[in-house]
């Protein structure tokens, strides 16, 4: 398993773990790079590029209302050149009662040993719901 595809492998592998947010969240935000960006596909609350800061913030703003976190389970993952492909599922009941079930297709772009980009298309009408309007 080549460097790339191990650190992303150990990202979901840790949040398949832990779940998400979690407190150890902090050993997964350290395989981002200090300049890394996160894309979130759409046009709703939690769309656009975030910096890692603000990515991390986002994750926290969902502590919250995910009280079990989100299990992030890699389903398919390709690697080539500095880019890793990943197919994932997520499962996560929410404090309203709706239960979070998305799927997800990420792009992580590593490069020095850490994760510099990253793009995450999910289905963005159910993740409204569940996650910005309760």
């Amino acid at each position: 398993m080549d460097g790339k595809f191990g650190l992303v492998y150990l990202r979901f592998a840790l949040l398949d773990r832990l779940g998400l947010p979690s407190a150890n969240e902090d050993e997964a935000m350290a395989m981002m790079a200090d300049t890394s960006t996160w894309w979130i596909a759409g046009s709703f609350p939690l769309s656009g590029t975030k910096t890692k800061k603000q990515f991390a913030e986002l994750l926290a703003g969902i502590l919250p209302v995910m009280p079990q976190g989100i299990k992030l389970t890699a389903k398919s993952m390709i690697a080539e050149g500095d880019k890793v492909a990943v197919e994932a599922g997520s499962y996560g009941p929410h404090i309203s009662g709706k239960v979070y079930q998305n799927q997800y297709h990420f792009v992580f772009e590593i490069r020095d040993g850490k994760i510099q980009a990253v793009r995450e298309y999910l289905d963005t009408m159910h993740t409204n719901e569940v996650l910005c309007s309760g």
